[in-house]
């Protein structure tokens, strides 16, 4: 079959199978079915293909000067784009080593050597490599660590601009390593990075309308002290930023966050006593927070920060089994993480089938009785999940009018178990294989507020 042609930018009209997690609950599916996407890059309507030709008074008017073209791509796929809501760029060239080392074994064997490593030269080497890479698997929108380095973080929102993606990029902040003192005054590293963080923020957060975004980025407890985790809060409040930093990941982190700050109740506290937490808090985003008592699931859920799953990772080094039925049980907004280069790859299909796989060994051997999601579950955990915990629920995550068109296109035919075999036909059955039997060349397109970007 010929590849088809595929909308460079809007407005259009895209005729594909479309099956989209709705905001209200539940799934829509269309096998022959049409999204419109205005001049704006909004979707406009969604709709069976049949009705499609037929104009809803809703719909806003084009100027006459503008034609909207029709594209027929199937019998390929759309989906809404794909939310990654933790990775750390700098980290791309070690996917896949180190593979069973307890997390601060690997942190200081591979990763902090690494993104020692990563200047400004660096990151135009891998900036543009790495925005190609997310967008080729699915993810419209990635929530990344970038490294200690000003500079390279510059060159990474910069490369994310060129590309197109969704993006919340931040300078990491670190200072500190375990085994030293975390209370008090920042270092003369730490007061530099709150000042760069303060001038990247003012730059880059809300650029484009709102695409690009920043983040202050506190790598842990550990390698901060008191007064940045306190400062950086602050700001990320006063800027509208977000604040995004790792909870709970492993249990060794958790006897040394113990020792070292004494004085908290228990992970969490520690970045609650910051004020990252809470009224007047920012928009925080945690990863990991595997090993949560009631306490901290409450606290989590009561303030509204979201978290991001990231079980590839989280048996890659290993640490461990989040138990994500409670957390949604308990209405924490949670959504995935690829967490390169603890993760694999930064496909999120692949870390939905890791999910799946853990979510059903804690049911199986844990004996958690709580229901583990269904293909579907994990897509709207990857699409909508991811976008809620960002607080764009009203903007991305599903196919709705008044959204706007971050979506991809799947050749499900590739997730095929034999060739000319047969598609799936009911939603849950295509999505099983899109996660299942994934394939490395499935995404054939994605987009941006209507707009196609490079892969």
């Amino acid at each position: 079959m010929a590849m088809p042609s595929l909308p460079l930018a809007p407005p259009f009209r895209l005729r594909a199978r479309v099956l989209t997690p709705l905001a209200a609950g539940g799934t829509r599916y269309f096998a022959d079915g049409a999204v419109h996407v205005d001049p704006h890059g909004r979707i406009s309507r969604v709709a069976d293909w049949a009705e499609a030709s037929e104009p809803e008074a809703s719909e806003p008017e084009v100027d006459a000067m503008t034609r909207i073209r029709d594209y027929d791509v199937r019998p390929w796929l759309v989906l809404p784009g794909l939310v990654d809501l933790h990775t750390h760029i700098p980290q791309l060239p070690n996917a896949g080593v180190g593979a069973g080392l307890d997390l601060l074994t690997w942190l200081e064997q591979y990763t902090f050597p690494l993104e020692r490593r990563f200047d400004a030269a660096a990151a135009e080497r891998l900036g543009p490599l790495a925005m190609r890479a997310f967008s080729a698997a699915g993810t419209t929108t990635v929530a990344a660590y970038a490294s200690a380095d000003p500079d390279a973080t510059e060159v990474l929102l910069q490369s994310a601009e060129a590309h197109g993606i969704r993006a919340v990029i931040g300078l990491v902040l670190m200072g500190r390593t375990v085994g030293d003192e975390h209370g008090g005054a920042a270092s003369p590293d730490e007061d530099a990075g709150l000042r760069a963080s303060a001038e990247l923020a003012a730059r880059w957060h809300g650029r484009d309308e709102g695409r690009l975004r920043y983040a202050f980025t506190p790598r842990f407890a550990l390698s901060c002290s008191g007064q940045v985790l306190r400062a950086s809060a602050r700001l990320a409040a006063e800027t509208g930023s977000y604040w995004q930093t790792h909870l709970s990941e492993d249990p060794r982190e958790l006897d040394e966050v113990r020792r070292a700050f004494p004085e908290a109740r228990d992970y969490l506290d520690v970045y609650d006593r910051a004020g990252a937490l809470g009224p007047g808090g920012p928009s925080a985003l945690f990863a990991h927070a595997i090993h949560l008592s009631d306490r901290e699931i409450e606290r989590l859920a009561e303030s509204g920060a979201g978290v991001a799953h990231c079980p590839a990772s989280n048996l890659f080094l290993p640490s461990g089994i989040m138990p994500l039925a409670r957390y949604l049980e308990a209405g924490i907004p949670v959504g995935l993480g690829s967490d390169i280069s603890g993760g694999p790859g930064p496909s999120i299909f692949e870390v939905m089938r890791v999910g799946a796989y853990a979510q059903h060994a804690l049911q199986i051997v844990g004996g958690d009785p709580r229901p583990v999601l269904d293909p579907l579950g994990w897509l709207r955990l990857g699409t909508l999940g991811g976008a809620a915990a960002l607080g764009l629920a009203d903007t991305i995550g599903s196919l709705e009018p008044g959204r706007e068109a971050d979506m991809i296109a799947i050749d499900a035919s590739l997730t095929e178990p034999l060739p000319g075999a047969g598609s799936a036909d009911e939603p849950a059955e295509i999505v099983s294989r899109l996660i299942f039997r994934t394939h490395p060349q499935m995404v054939r397109g994605a987009w941006v507020r209507g707009r196609l970007l490079p892969a």
